[in-house]
């Protein structure tokens, strides 16, 4: 999952962090004011399958590349968090690029929201599996549902502990 965004460059974006480090009530009021203030912004998604055929590396440059295309403004170069992308774009890829860069750490916080929301729906769709509970990682509410239902399209075959149960 990964965002793409280009801020307004006339606004003070406090708080803005790795989104892993912030508490989640103010990641969510980030997201809204970021979605209110942004040029423009998309998402781009990698699927199971893909990270599974190609690796979770090129799943990931797979994704940006669809967000970039999902702008609706062209973007005339990229700030990458420690990687570079296959395009003709000028590029400066960062290290720790979400604590050095404000626009990263933007993107960072609108994809982690976006990708908790899709948990959320997942939880919905398919409640025995306590997707609200785990984030993606499996509890062991999560590994006894795989156990009694199986594995779904969501689940990356090539991790552990699914790879093990094919």
């Amino acid at each position: 999952m990964h965002a793409q965004q280009f801020l307004n460059s006339n606004h003070n974006y406090l708080g803005l962090d790795d989104s892993k480090k912030v508490p989640v009530t103010k990641r969510l009021e980030l997201n809204e004011a970021l979605k209110n203030e942004v040029t423009a912004f998309a998402f781009g998604i990698a699927t199971a399958e893909e990270i599974d055929e190609f690796n979770i590396y090129k799943a990931t440059q797979i994704a940006m590349q669809r967000a970039i295309d999902g702008l609706s403004v062209q973007p005339t170069h990229l700030l990458i968090d420690a990687m570079t992308l296959d395009n003709a774009l000028p590029q400066v890829s960062l290290i720790k690029g979400d604590a050095r860069s404000v626009s990263i750490a933007a993107a960072s916080i609108m994809a982690k929201v976006f990708r908790d929301d899709y948990m959320t729906q997942l939880s919905k769709d398919y409640p025995e599996y306590g997707f609200e509970k785990n984030a993606g990682y499996g509890t062991k509410q999560h590994l006894l549902a795989i156990d009694d239902i199986g594995i779904m399209k969501e689940h990356r075959k090539s991790f552990e502990p699914i790879k093990s149960l094919l």
